[in-house]
């Protein structure tokens, strides 16, 4: 048995609950975790709350698909991983099938990679989803390259603080959008060549003169809904506008039709296009390794919980003040 994050009921973070649940063995192709640190992801509370792109089809149901923590046992055919093995698990499952938030989780083999040496089990547990989104949706899917403009709104989420490294180290020029003063100097120091504060600036104006009139060359965008239209003004003809979230919880139009069919792209992308890809999954992983050795790559912690406060950990994900990181930490 071990203390398991459940959930009976659609609803807000007051539906989550700490139970006991049985673990039981790993079948093949599968590992048993130690759980140390789980990363809290908005994709947990919009599954949580009945808003995320799958439904909840298994009741009481679990949550989560991001940790650290140290092998236990292994499964069936399972090689290249050990008992005792300190490792990170990866979003490339569905939540109606495996879930992290517990002291120790069962989870297939191959969301399991191995955890760089010098970075622990809090940093274990923040740094894979973040980078591997951003870097997916960018570089891989998008082929941003040295010189280029990218546009990025939510900026100061642990994916935006990714997007902004990854940006610099292959030579691209990150432009962050942020609604107040308040995150601005964080954002610049966190390596984002322009801030552009959207409740006083005219962004449209700002993005004209920072690229000689040009327009960008991607638009990273968290928030999808009607504001698509005006992210889309921004893009150089060629260009593409990326939707890797959809915090306004709005329809989504598309935005060429509108503006008169201008040589735009627009696409979706979500982490599991390279999650459950093995060759995406290990060329994005000796992406993000070689960073992290060097230090152009140093995820953002905000906050860490206990797992017995997963509920408070909830409500500051929705409240949207954090800066990078939301952890939760399991007690031994």
């Amino acid at each position: 048995m071990a203390r398991t994050v459940l959930f009976r009921e659609l609803g807000g973070p007051e539906v989550l609950r700490l139970e006991e649940a049985e673990v039981g063995e790993p079948g093949p192709g599968e590992v048993r975790l130690r759980v140390d640190a789980i990363g809290v992801n908005r994709a947990e509370a919009l599954f949580r709350s009945g808003t995320y792109i799958e439904p909840v089809r298994r009741w009481p149901a679990r949550l989560g698909s991001e940790a650290a923590g140290e092998i236990e046992a292994v499964g069936e055919g399972v090689t290249g991983l050990e008992p005792g093995q300190p490792v990170s698990v990866v979003p490339a499952f569905s939540q109606n099938d495996y879930g992290v938030y517990a002291e120790r989780a069962i989870v297939p083999a191959a969301a399991v990679l191995r955890r760089p040496d010098g970075l622990d089990a809090v940093e274990g547990a923040a740094v894979w989803m973040p980078y591997l989104t951003a870097y997916g949706a960018l570089v891989q899917v998008g082929g941003m390259r040295p010189g280029d403009t990218v546009v990025l709104n939510a900026a100061s989420s642990s994916v935006g603080l990714a997007a902004i490294q990854i940006a610099d180290r292959v030579g691209a020029t990150p432009v962050a959008l942020t609604r107040t003063r308040a995150k601005k100097d964080i954002l610049l120091k966190e390596g984002a060549a322009e801030v552009i504060v959207t409740d006083e600036e005219d962004v449209a104006g700002r993005v004209k003169a920072l690229t000689g009139g040009r327009g960008v060359e991607f638009v990273f965008d968290a928030v999808a809904g009607p504001g698509v239209v005006d992210l889309a003004r921004l893009i150089a003809p060629g260009g593409t506008l990326v939707e890797y979230g959809m915090l306004s919880g709005e329809p989504t139009p598309y935005p060429g039709f509108e503006l008169g069919m201008p040589a735009l792209g627009m696409r979706t992308y979500t982490v599991h296009e390279t999650t459950r890809d093995p060759e995406r999954l290990r060329r994005a992983e000796a992406f993000v390794a070689s960073g992290l050795r060097t230090g152009a790559f140093r995820p953002v912690v905000d906050r860490v919980f206990d797992l017995g406060d997963v509920v408070a950990a909830h409500r500051h994900l929705e409240s949207g003040t954090q800066v990078g990181k939301i952890v939760l930490t399991v007690a031994r």
